[in-house]
């Protein structure tokens, strides 16, 4: 293919980008947006592989009936639970893509220079240690994300004394590791000594759920920039520039919905033990009323207005089903049903409106947390269904706990508040909730799909 052609077929493709980007701004767009962006990374890739004559037709066919394969049955087979981690892989894949695109094309620069052709020039060296050093870190923080989603690892962070200053060293390394590469791109061991250090890097840095997988995303978006400068494809550096950018905003968004910054949300370690104040061990003590299903169905008659605020509780007992169940049994008696959504609840970004999406509930129910919080003080009944920290009353007072600032979910001034939980245990940051034992709560103890289930039974009774 002509260099022309290409070109405009990459204009193409990076319009479709953009496009479907912004589709992605709305659920009633997101799908049309998501296939804008798929059909315009489709395009990108085989016209690269076409004008740069790398491989043969018949390898190209077969990479991609693999990979629409792999596509197909990862889309069949993962439930929407498990959403956040096959996110947390897919920036990991990207990462890694980084890291051996870029060493590949770093030993065929090294190899043509040693037959006599120009070395590369400094742009081409900074790009690669940019690619090696940040998609490592993606690739191996993407990983702990998964462990940690998947539960093959505590989602507590890991404190030990000199935490911070391990970590700066190891950074301060990694980046000395890619100075060297810049400056002396022939010895290619140098280059993975980067990657070396920078999975190490990876490893230690962190971030709390689910702000890091927001983090991460951008990251690989970084990392696809750099390798386009690597690669001088032009298509990649503008793919990767607006997954970066719009990784970062949708970091800034989350970070400010957590009234956290950026850095504290890498280095503070919230969900870390933390030591009871004096007298906190008697803020549950004999205050604590449970309840039955039955005790709720009859509150429930009497309410005009409920608004159901769903956690991650709600997605690892998979109850968004018989929440739609309820909400459906609700309206039909002539209540008015809504949903407050916390900007971090989950353990990716938009996890509660992608499960109750699934449902089909609609999506002017899923209200954001300013739209709600006015609307709480005339709430008859708020259903609190697997969150914590979101809705921790703690979080009002200006220090003194890891969620201090963080702005909530009111839903302790509704008139009744009926919180679904398996038992009083602390959420992520790891300290107790004085919601669960105040007076016009109500503690519906169990599964959370197990407790809906039967408080559609007794309502219906």
């Amino acid at each position: 293919m002509s260099e022309t052609l290409t070109n405009y077929v990459y204009l193409i493709a990076a319009i479709l980008f953009i496009v479907g980007l912004k589709g992605l701004s709305h659920p009633r767009t997101a799908v049309r947006g998501n296939l804008l962006g798929s059909v315009g990374m489709l395009l990108a890739v085989v016209v690269t592989l076409l004008s740069r004559q790398i491989v043969s037709y018949p390898v190209i066919i077969i990479g991609l009936l693999a990979g629409s394969a792999i596509g197909v049955l990862l889309a069949l087979r993962i439930q929407m639970t498990a959403m956040p981690q096959l996110v947390g892989l897919f920036n990991g894949f990207g990462g890694a893509a980084s890291v051996l695109v870029a060493g590949a094309v770093l030993i065929g620069v090294v190899n043509l220079a040693s037959a006599g052709t120009p070395p590369p020039d400094l742009q081409f060296t900074i790009a690669t240690a940019a690619s090696g050093l940040i998609g490592a870190v993606t690739f191996w923080g993407s990983l702990i994300a998964f462990a940690k989603l998947q539960g093959i690892m505590t989602e507590k962070p890991l404190r030990y004394t000199g935490e911070q200053v391990v970590k700066v060293i190891v950074a301060l390394a990694a980046v000395g590791a890619g100075i060297w590469v810049i400056f002396e791109p022939g010895r290619t061991e140098l280059y993975w000594l980067l990657v070396g250090i920078s999975s190490l890097l990876g490893v230690l840095l962190g971030a709390d759920m689910p702000i890091v997988i927001a983090l991460l995303n951008s990251y690989s978006g970084i990392a696809a920039a750099a390798t386009g400068f690597v690669l001088n494809n032009i298509v990649l550096i503008i793919a990767g520039s607006l997954v970066g950018a719009s990784g970062i905003i949708l970091t800034r968004i989350m970070c400010k919905a957590m009234n956290r910054s950026l850095a504290n949300v890498l280095f503070g370690g919230v969900g870390a033990v933390v030591e009871q104040a004096e007298g906190e061990e008697d803020m549950y003590a004999g205050k604590v009323k449970s309840t039955s299903p039955e005790e709720v169905a009859l509150v429930l008659q009497t309410a005009r207005r409920v608004v159901i605020v769903p956690g991650y509780g709600m997605a690892v007992a998979r109850a968004q089903t018989a929440v739609r169940q309820l909400t459906e049994l609700l309206e039909k008696n002539g209540v008015e049903v809504e949903f407050g959504i916390h900007p971090v609840a989950g353990r990716m970004p938009g996890h509660m409106n992608v499960l109750l999406a699934e449902e089909n509930i609609p999506y002017d129910k899923l209200k954001e947390m300013d739209q709600i919080n006015p609307t709480f003080p005339s709430t008859d009944m708020a259903i609190v269904i697997g969150a914590n920290d979101v809705v921790n009353p703690l979080a009002r007072k200006a220090s003194g706990t890891p969620i201090a600032g963080m702005p909530i979910l009111d839903v302790d001034k509704a008139q009744t508040v009926v919180v679904i939980k398996r038992s009083l245990s602390p959420g992520f940051a790891g300290i107790p909730n004085p919601l669960f034992a105040a007076d016009n709560t109500l503690m519906l103890f169990g599964d959370g799909k197990d407790a809906v289930e039967k408080l559609i039974s007794a309502y219906k009774e």
